[in-house]
């Protein structure tokens, strides 16, 4: 029997077994590398490595912004509505892997170019990685309510997933900078993208599995796009949820940018240190998300998500004050619990708000839901290129003065690092206490 066939025979009764649970979290881990890479460390790249101006980067960011928006709820309708023989998720994916590893490595292999050129480069190459990103992860995610079903058992299955996806951060975002810093940027994208490769591959041969019942012909298939819409913002769980969502993300995707700026010119630290910093984030947020996992079955997603945006917000705060590699690191380790419990609790949450929405409706839409829900947290991209690039420019920083920065740039990247982010997850945390299901099932 070829591959294909195997693929397309396999269906999902029950619940999944340990060796399915762990090879499809097995996803999360290059699907971090690679978005928590490029998070981390494009701006840097491209400004202070290329020196492109930062309000460039900044449009190009904005424009890499729009488009992943845009496609998330397209892809995600689209998913719904497909029938194959292999299902509605696994074409996808299996078409979408190889052309977004490819696209990821080329964002940091461009050739010698002007600033003008780099630009198109980023553009050019991040519209092909934003099309096959959106195709395989809106997907992988899609099939993470089907496989689990209740709050219990996406409490448990979640825990594999999030652990290999903060590992994937780890390698994206902390020993990166080692990587770039001894062997080069094209050297990290061939080495990030031949292990992206391995283990997508292996993730989806062994743990992409569609239960045989998941996509029934019913009149799913009649609803437009406007039904679709108006469905979807109408869940009263549903928006307190993507707001909040869009905070946090947007929190750590600031901080995430923000720590190469505050190592080397608040710390004044060599720029592979970030990875001491980081790594101090994942690795506490690793054993939390067992802690997260036993209190939200214990409790409800609504007060587990409540109480993780408390810690993170608080935490976060605590990056004003470190004057040393080593203090920052511990305020890291605080800020990594509530990492942990957002990364563990977000999916878990949505997963909930969709099986209210097909007790009500009829309709099993996991794909509009993740897709409208990746079309508004991508917002987290343009608000955190604006914040980084407003925040720059405010305090004089000029990649062509190296190390030698005025002095209002330390203030400015502290700022950028704890206050801005606390704003934002005080507003998460206003918008899950609206919240409206307080109990752990839908």
């Amino acid at each position: 029997m070829s591959l294909v066939t195997g693929i397309r025979d396999r269906r999902l009764e029950g619940a999944p077994t340990r060796t399915q649970s762990i090879a499809f979290g097995a996803s999360g881990f290059p699907i971090q590398l690679m978005s928590q890479t490029f998070s981390a460390f494009v701006v840097y790249f491209y400004v202070a490595h290329l020196g492109v101006p930062a309000g460039w980067v900044a449009v190009a960011m904005i424009a890499h912004g729009i488009l992943n928006a845009v496609l998330n709820p397209v892809v995600g309708a689209l998913s719904d509505r497909l029938r194959t023989p292999w299902g509605r998720r696994v074409p996808w994916i299996g078409l979408g892997i190889v052309p977004l590893v490819v696209a990821f490595a080329l964002i940091w292999m461009p050739p010698a170019l002007p600033a003008g050129g780099l630009i198109a480069w980023f553009i050019v190459v991040v519209a092909v990685y934003d099309v096959a990103f959106v195709v395989v992860v809106l997907n992988v995610s899609a099939l993470f309510p089907e496989i689990f079903r209740t709050t219990a058992e996406r409490a448990s299955g979640n825990v594999p997933r999030q652990i290999f996806g903060i590992l994937g951060m780890v390698l994206g975002t902390a020993i990166a900078p080692t990587i770039y810093g001894s062997l080069g940027w094209p050297a990290m994208a061939l080495i990030l993208g031949a292990v992206c490769l391995s283990v997508l591959a292996w993730s989806f041969a062994a743990g992409m599995v569609e239960r045989s019942s998941g996509a029934p012909e019913d009149a799913r298939e009649e609803m437009s796009w406007r039904e679709q819409l108006t469905y979807t913002f109408a869940n009263r769980a549903f928006m307190p949820y993507v707001l909040g969502s869009l905070m946090v993300q947007t929190s750590v995707a600031i901080i995430i940018a923000a720590i190469p700026f505050y190592v080397r010119y608040s710390l004044h630290a060599a720029e592979g240190d970030a990875s001491i910093l980081l790594g101090a984030i994942f690795a506490a947020a690793i054993p939390s998300i067992v802690g997260w996992s036993w209190f939200v079955r214990r409790t409800s997603p609504r007060t587990a998500v409540l109480v993780g945006v408390a810690i993170f917000g608080v935490a976060v705060l605590c990056f004003l004050w470190p004057a040393s590699v080593l203090g920052a690191a511990l305020v890291g380790l605080a800020v990594g619990v509530g990492v942990g419990g957002l990364l563990q609790l977000l999916e878990i949450m949505l997963g909930q708000i969709i099986d209210d929405d097909a007790a009500r409706t009829g309709h099993q839409r996991e794909g509009v839901y993740f897709g409208v829900n990746g079309f508004v947290v991508r917002g987290s991209v343009v608000l955190q290129a604006i914040v980084a690039a407003w925040v720059l420019t405010a305090s004089g920083f000029d990649a062509s003065l190296g190390d030698a920065q005025p002095a209002t740039v330390d203030g400015a990247v502290r700022i950028m690092l704890a206050v801005v982010p606390l704003g934002f997850t005080a507003l998460a945390w206003l918008c899950f206490w609206l919240y409206p299901i307080r109990t752990p099932d839908a």
